[in-house]
């Protein structure tokens, strides 16, 4: 989906910089993979009840992540552009994790805010 590939290439990003030694690692790692494709074709991100809270975990590390490696990083290079990238990719994350924790016992369908 149109908007939506400079928050694919983060994921995958931060996908690819992981240890995937560690299974639990690798499934994390792998949701987020999963989820750049998503949205990259599509949009929208859907996962199954059986993987909701390992989704959630994966994508608040991702915005963890973010936050405390890339972030300032960025703004202390004064890029301004990709500073707006970050923190909407942070806000877009962390809504991601809600709509999965408030989910019953269905699929979910992760649904990115319009991008900045």
């Amino acid at each position: 989906m149109a908007g939506y590939g400079f928050f694919a290439a983060i994921l995958r990003f931060v996908a690819n910089r992981g240890d995937r030694a560690d299974a639990a690692v690798r499934e994390t790692l792998d949701i987020l993979s999963a989820a750049a494709d998503s949205f990259d074709s599509s949009g929208v991100f859907t996962v199954p009840p059986d993987r909701r809270d390992l989704a959630a975990r994966a994508f608040a590390g991702f915005a963890a992540f973010l936050q405390k490696q890339i972030l300032p990083e960025t703004v202390a290079n004064g890029h301004a552009g990709a500073e707006r990238q970050i923190r909407w990719s942070v806000d877009a994350a962390m809504e991601a994790v809600n709509q999965l924790v408030k989910a019953g016992a269905t699929a979910v369908e992760v649904r990115l805010p319009p991008p900045p």
